[in-house]
């Protein structure tokens, strides 16, 4: 999985805090004055904007003070008046029946300040809950939180309100559920470590070209919030590198860490190697230790930059000069720690090209790419031999409409066109280790750590597609070693109060539960050859054929570490019932098998909170494997069939 902080998208699925805005990067001004009003948009987390804080009572009596504030820039300060409650407030809240939320408030003011703060869910003079705050000072004291709502709200309310003489200022406030974990969300913590997911790359992305890592460890309430450039976003940098490592561990993976080679340099990448990973005897691993982690954490796989040919990228750079920094990045990195497996960051001929081009690419059409600056793969191979262990690519296909299709040829075209972006960087790679031998001999891999299929929604159709993109990766792990979906909170379906599983993570549940480590692929031939696209539409989608030769179903095997099961998955994007002649060499099925099927009623079954799942996978017995296997419509199964003892396979 990848996950990056896209605006709010963190904020709203994995991380636990429900405030925004709660170091008061933005002034507090009513809405009517507000140049840019508050929207609601739910057409997915990323796009949704941040709440604002808005004045309550006297609005002029709401200013921002930048004197001495407790954190970043400025803090907010509210006038009193003996007569009349001031104050500010957050709307938007989600909270849930008799669940409790905890949080505190850092404030300052003057001993005639009476500060209350109250979460209320209703409209009733009862719907509320008073935190009376105790007598003020001039220094910053922080002040406990507890709430427990009696009903259910998505449109709760947070106020922090005053009567009296004076003013006060207040410089952080946090609330959070009570079983928060280290600030993640319990609830999408338990379905991600679910999943089985291997590693997270982690907070790559756009983002990361302009964020220092260095502002973001130590205490939360003291991170000062930064604005990223590259999605035009506030982000509270309450989730440093010690928060991110932490969910990798509550979730069961290893992280995958990308360092700023935008506007970062050497000497960061070199001295976050060290915060991680240093003795606590070194400069930065003291820091850690004082933080909060004597013990370094040993992450293994490091990227360095994200994307730095792309048009869209903060310090975007030409070839030449990213290849200078690369290696320089390289030495410094391994410097601190060599042990670490490196990753550069490529982009094969396919990807790149003029920000307005349109095309559809072939292993023909790209050809007089290769050894230019439209090929950086290509370029990490010639300049930057020996700084890397691993090359990275990323893809991202659109779904598009094929309105001359008829349904059912319209369903196998959009099912199957994600994974033909598996297949032509797979065919790429193989140029690379003819043009450069010596990839083989340093066995030299490929990491796609970055993914999705754009623009469709979560249901059936879509599980199909990301199980054909699993499985032709599956096909090619000789090289292909590593791979990233973005995103991670894009496997759930989750409201401010409840999440579950979506039919895209019931995907990637399944094949994490059945080809995990150690599994050893099995050759797949067959004698019906996926066949040309029929009806192609818009660009950016590679002249290429994925899949088995096993068409219209889509087949991939393995045998268990102990070669004594072979599991066969198979989809069958078609709304028929599909039969598949079988034939093992080399060992015998023996025996009944298992089958876990993913499926639904119709294409667009879904997983939404508070209703009953539409996709779901079933565990079945199933007859000894035969001559024949029927394949259910629309479906996803994965077979295990116990093999002959005596006669595994080789």
């Amino acid at each position: 999985m990848f996950i990056e902080p896209i605006g709010s998208l963190v904020a709203r699925t994995l991380w636990a805090e429900m405030l925004d805005d709660r170091k008061f990067y933005f002034p507090v001004v009513a809405k009517s004055q507000d140049t840019k009003p508050e929207k609601r948009d739910d057409s997915g987390p990323p796009a949704r904007p941040l709440r604002k804080w808005r004045p309550v009572g006297d609005a002029s009596a709401v200013t921002m003070n930048g004197l001495h504030p407790y954190v970043g820039a400025q803090d907010v300060q509210v006038a009193l008046d003996t007569g009349q409650s001031r104050g500010i407030e957050q709307s938007g809240i989600g909270v849930a029946k008799g669940k409790a939320y905890t949080g505190h408030i850092i404030i300052r003011g003057t001993p005639g300040a009476a500060v209350e703060a109250t979460l209320i869910w209703g409209d009733g003079a009862n719907d509320r809950q008073v935190v009376r705050l105790p007598a003020l000072t001039s220094e910053w004291q922080t002040v406990p939180l507890h709430y427990t709502p009696d009903a259910d709200s998505n449109d709760a309310r947070f106020e922090i309100t005053g009567t009296g003489s004076g003013d006060f200022r207040v410089g952080v406030v946090s609330l959070m559920p009570a079983d928060n974990i280290d600030g993640w969300r319990a609830d999408t913590v338990a379905i991600l470590k679910g999943l089985h997911s291997g590693f997270w790359r982690l907070p790559g992305g756009n983002f990361l070209s302009n964020w220092d890592w260095h502002e973001a460890i130590g205490p939360r309430d003291k991170r000062p919030p930064m604005f990223d450039h590259a999605w035009g976003a506030m982000q509270a940098n309450d989730f440093g590198m010690d928060e991110w490592l932490e969910l990798t561990k509550l979730i069961g993976v290893q992280p995958y860490i990308t360092v700023n080679a935008g506007l970062g340099d050497a000497n960061s990448a070199a001295e976050e190697v060290e915060y991680i990973n240093g003795p606590a005897s070194s400069y930065w691993g003291a820091k850690r230790a004082t933080n909060g982690h004597p013990a370094p954490y040993g992450v293994k796989f490091w990227n360095i930059g994200n994307e730095p040919y792309g048009w869209w990228q903060i310090g975007k750079t030409t070839l030449d000069y990213f290849m200078l920094k690369h290696n320089r990045f390289a030495v410094a990195m391994r410097a601190v720690d060599p042990s670490i497996t490196l990753i550069g960051s490529g982009a094969m001929p396919d990807q790149l090209h003029p920000r307005d081009a349109k095309e559809n690419a072939s292993l023909q059409s790209i050809q007089h790419k290769f050894g230019t600056d439209e090929d950086w793969t290509g370029g990490l191979l010639r300049e930057a031999w020996g700084n890397f262990d691993g090359l990275s690519e990323h893809w991202y296909d659109h779904t598009e409409k094929r309105p001359d299709a008829p349904p059912a040829e319209a369903l196998m075209e959009f099912v199957r066109s994600p994974s033909n972006q598996v297949r032509m960087k797979a065919d790429e790679w193989k140029i690379y280790q003819q043009r450069f031998p010596k990839m083989k001999d340093k066995d030299i891999f490929l990491s796609i750590d970055e993914y999705a299929y754009i623009g469709a929604p979560q249901d059936l159709k879509l599980s199909l597609a990301y199980s054909m993109v699993l499985q032709e990766m599956l096909r090619h792990t000789d090289f292909l070693r590593m791979s990233a979906f973005t995103t991670g909170a894009s496997t759930m379906d989750i409201t401010p109060t409840a999440s579950m599983l979506n039919s895209t993570g019931e995907v990637f549940k399944l094949y994490g539960e059945h080809f995990g480590a150690g599994m050893i692929p099995v050759d797949v031939t067959g004698n019906s050859p996926q066949p040309d696209p029929k009806y192609p539409v818009g660009y950016d989608h590679p002249k290429v054929k994925a899949g088995s030769p096993t068409y219209p179903l889509d087949m991939v095997a393995a045998l268990s570490p102990d070669r004594k099961t072979l599991t066969i998955a198979v989809v069958n994007a078609t709304e028929q019932a599909q039969p598949v002649a079988i034939r093992i060499d080399g060992a015998r099925a023996h025996g009944r098998g298992t089958v876990w099927r993913l499926t639904g009623k119709s294409l667009t079954a879904a997983n939404k909170v508070g209703s009953p799942s539409g996709v779901t996978i079933r565990k079945a017995n199933v007859p000894a494997l035969g001559s024949t296997l029927v394949v259910p419509a629309i479906s996803t199964s994965i077979y295990e069939f116990p093999l002959v003892s005596g006669h595994q396979a080789n």
